[in-house]
């Protein structure tokens, strides 16, 4: 039971991971400005676009390090 708990909050350490897409969409002053261009599209715009990548990335790797790692088939309320 104490093992369970420690891989609970072991797992939840990950989810902060998740801040670091928020931080840098939430601080504009950061991007706004329109150099350096990438083919011919503003700074603004397509450092949001690879935020949106990042982003996904990270969300992914959250996923698979937060999900239960109980055995196929048996629920939440089968584990004892």
């Amino acid at each position: 039971m104490a093992h369970n708990a420690d891989a609970n909050r072991a797992s939840k350490h990950w989810l902060w991971l998740l801040v670091v897409p928020w931080i840098a969409m939430i601080w504009v002053p950061s991007y706004n400005k329109i150099d350096p261009q990438v083919w011919g599209f503003p700074f603004f715009y397509w450092y949001q676009l690879f935020w949106v990548l990042v982003s996904a990335v990270i969300t992914a790797i959250v996923y698979f390090k937060t999900k239960s790692r109980s055995k196929p088939g048996a629920s939440a309320g089968d584990a004892r």
